[in-house]
C-alpha cells in the first residue's frame, strides 16, 4: 500500500511539474522577451512630451489605435520632458517607442551636442509626422517684435537639454544673440505661457505643432503676439541647419491677424532597435493605416506617403516592411 502511494505521489508531481512548465510558456532559448509573439506580450511604453505640448495628446491617440489594432501589444503613453529626454530614456531602456524631433534623433545618432561623448545607438525611425514650428511667444505689450528685441529681456528657453532650448540657441547665434544677452529661464511649455501671463518673463520659445495648447490656453487671457523670423535668417539657418525648413503660424491661429513666418523641425516617432521585425511592422501598419482617428489638428499632416521625409536616422525594419509594402521610399 505505502509502495502504491508513493508510486502515485511521483505521478501527480511529474504531472504537476509538467503543468507548471507548459504555463510558464518557457523554451530552450528562454523565449523572445515577451515581443508579443508566442502568446506574450508587448508591453510598449510610448514616451511624449508635456501635457500641455502635442505629444502627449497625441500619444494618447496613438496608444488607442495600438491596441485597438495590433494583438500581443499593450501601449501605454507616458507624459516626459520630450525629445532629448525620449531619446535618452530609449537608449536606458526606459520607453520602448517616443516622440523626438527630427533634429534630435540626428543628433543623438551622431553623439554631437547635448549627446556629446553619449551617442545613441539603439534607436531606429518608425516616420516622421507633422512640421514642429518653432514659435517665439510674446504679447503685443511687451515690445518684442523681432528677435533682435528679446536683447535685454527674461526669456525662456525651454528645458534644459530640450529640442526647443537647441532650437533657441541656434536661431539666437543666427541673430548674433547668445544666452548672455538677455535673462534666461528654462522652463516647460506650461511654466513659459503662465510666466508671461504673470509677467515674470516676456518671451518664450515653443517647438510644438501648432496649434500648442499651452499657447491657445495664453491667448484665451491675453493678447498674444509670434515673433517673425526674416527671410535671409530662415535661408542662413536652413543652410547651416539642413534639418530645418521653412514654416508659417497662419492668420487666425491664437487669434492672430496676419500670418507669421518662421521654421520648423518635423516630429518622428522612434522606437528602441531591439523590437522585434513583426510588433514594429504591426504598430507602423495600425498607426499609418489609423490617420482618420486622428482627431488632433495635427492629424491632416500624417500619412504614410509623407512618412519618410526628414528622416536623418536609420529606419527600423519592421517599419521598412510597411513601407516597401506601400511602395514608399525616401526622397
Amino acid at each position: 500500500m505505502n509502495m502504491k502511494k508513493g508510486l502515485l505521489s511521483m505521478a501527480l508531481l511529474l504531472a504537476l511539474s509538467t503543468i507548471l512548465a507548459a504555463c510558464g510558456g518557457g523554451s530552450a532559448d528562454g523565449g523572445n522577451g515577451g515581443e508579443g509573439e508566442d502568446g506574450g506580450t508587448q508591453f510598449l511604453g510610448i514616451l511624449t512630451g508635456g501635457s500641455q505640448g502635442t505629444y502627449y495628446p497625441l500619444g494618447g491617440t496613438f496608444q488607442t489605435i495600438i491596441n485597438n489594432n495590433v494583438d500581443g501589444v499593450d501601449a501605454t503613453a507616458n507624459s516626459s520632458g520630450a525629445s532629448v529626454e525620449n531619446m535618452k530614456k530609449l537608449a536606458d531602456g526606459s520607453g520602448e517607442m517616443a516622440f523626438v524631433q527630427t533634429d534630435i534623433a540626428a543628433y543623438a545618432a551622431e553623439g554631437k551636442l547635448m549627446f556629446e561623448g553619449n551617442k545613441i545607438d539603439n534607436v531606429q525611425a518608425i516616420g516622421s509626422l507633422y512640421p514642429e514650428t518653432i514659435q517665439i511667444v510674446t504679447t503685443k505689450g511687451s515690445g518684442v517684435k523681432s528677435v533682435e528685441d528679446l536683447k535685454g529681456k527674461t526669456v525662456s528657453l525651454g528645458n534644459i537639454g530640450s529640442g526647443t532650448r537647441a532650437n533657441a540657441k541656434n536661431i539666437l547665434k543666427a541673430h548674433g544673440l547668445s544666452e548672455e544677452d538677455m535673462t534666461v529661464r528654462n522652463l516647460s511649455f506650461g511654466e513659459s505661457t503662465d510666466g508671461i501671463k504673470d509677467g515674470s518673463i516676456d518671451a518664450a520659445f515653443i517647438t510644438s505643432g501648432t496649434p500648442t495648447g499651452a499657447v491657445e490656453g495664453l491667448a484665451a487671457t491675453q493678447d498674444i503676439s509670434i515673433v517673425p523670423i526674416k527671410e535671409e535668417k530662415i535661408n542662413e539657418l536652413k543652410e547651416e541647419y539642413p534639418y530645418y525648413a521653412k514654416d508659417t503660424v497662419k492668420e487666425g491661429t491664437y487669434g492672430l491677424k496676419e500670418d507669421v513666418t518662421t521654421v520648423a523641425v518635423q516630429a518622428m516617432l522612434v522606437v528602441k532597435k531591439d523590437l522585434s521585425e513583426e510588433v514594429v511592422y504591426n504598430v507602423t501598419k495600425a498607426i499609418f493605416n489609423n490617420t482618420d482617428k486622428v482627431t488632433h489638428s495635427k492629424g491632416e499632416f500624417i500619412s504614410a506617403e509623407s512618412a519618410l521625409n526628414g528622416v536623418g536616422i536609420e529606419l527600423h525594419p519592421g517599419a521598412k516592411k510597411y513601407f516597401d509594402e506601400k511602395g514608399i521610399s525616401k526622397d
